[in-house]
């Protein structure tokens, strides 16, 4: 699979509702840095509820 942004392969393919969407490294990166300065990021937390003890 290749990168949604670039030409490079996709080291990394989110899925949501059965689309798939290939990221290269550096735009897995950008995406996240992107979301961790939106409330995205902190909802996504509360979804996944990252911070719960095992």
């Amino acid at each position: 699979m290749r990168c949604h942004y670039c030409d490079r392969d996709a080291s990394f393919a989110p899925e949501l509702n059965g689309v798939r969407v290939g990221l290269c490294e550096t735009h897995f990166r950008e995406q996240f840095e992107y979301l961790a300065e939106t409330d995205a990021l902190a909802y996504l937390r509360q979804e996944l509820d990252v911070d719960r003890p095992e």
